[in-house]
């Protein structure tokens, strides 16, 4: 099952839509970097308590093999809006990988199963994850991640207020390391290159909560 989620996982990333930082900051007016990054961590941890208590009201339905299908929803869930999130961390931060949108989501991919912030200056690291080791390597490192998290992703009997606060404080806990990393190399906003808007994926990946968007998250 590990497997086959990461390689959703995997699908999913060029697919999730990320915000740049001038339509960040146009949706959050008069905010400084980490005022917005605090605005973009409360709404994604919002977000993925929203999934944790969903998959937690299903666990107390006696039903197993719709249980394998919540959690595998959860899992999926969770890995959208938590990738999105670093995704526009790294915006607000002035760290945006180079390259397109398949070789940035993959960077993206990268720190958010590593739980580190991108080093953009170092392009080869950028070039190695389109090979197939770094595939490889990236399946291990999600299917560890998930065999880690499986016991909070499955709040049995215990209902949805617990697994609400099992994925918010699991999502916190990510972007304190991953902004913890941004800032020691962050570029401010005025030094800031212009940088062309981001491409939007074709097909937005249908895992992402409804309303993730929205300037009040």
């Amino acid at each position: 099952m590990a497997g086959r989620l990461a390689d959703r996982i995997i699908d999913t990333a060029p697919r999730v839509p990320v915000r740049d930082l001038a339509t960040l900051r146009a949706q959050f007016p008069g905010l400084g970097p980490e005022e917005l990054a605090d605005k973009l961590v409360a709404g994604a941890c919002n977000a993925t308590a929203t999934v944790g208590a969903g998959i937690g009201a299903a666990a107390m339905m006696p039903v197993p093999p719709a249980m394998l299908a919540e959690l595998a929803a959860e899992i999926t869930g969770v890995a959208a809006v938590e990738m999105k999130l670093v995704a526009e961390l790294h915006e607000v931060y002035g760290r945006r990988p180079s390259g397109n949108i398949a070789q940035r989501s993959t960077a993206y991919l990268t720190s958010w199963t590593q739980e580190r912030g991108i080093d953009v200056t170092r392009p080869t690291t950028l070039n190695a994850a389109l090979g197939g080791q770094m595939k490889r390597e990236l399946r291990q490192q999600i299917s560890k991640r998930m065999l880690r998290d499986l016991p909070n992703l499955i709040p049995f009997m215990i209902g949805a207020a617990v697994g609400a606060l099992m994925n918010r404080r699991d999502t916190r806990k990510l972007a304190d390391r991953v902004r913890n990393d941004l800032r020691r190399d962050r570029i401010p906003w005025d030094r800031l290159p212009e940088l062309p808007p981001l491409e939007q994926p074709e097909v937005p990946a249908k895992e992402l909560p409804e309303g993730l968007d929205d300037p009040d998250l």
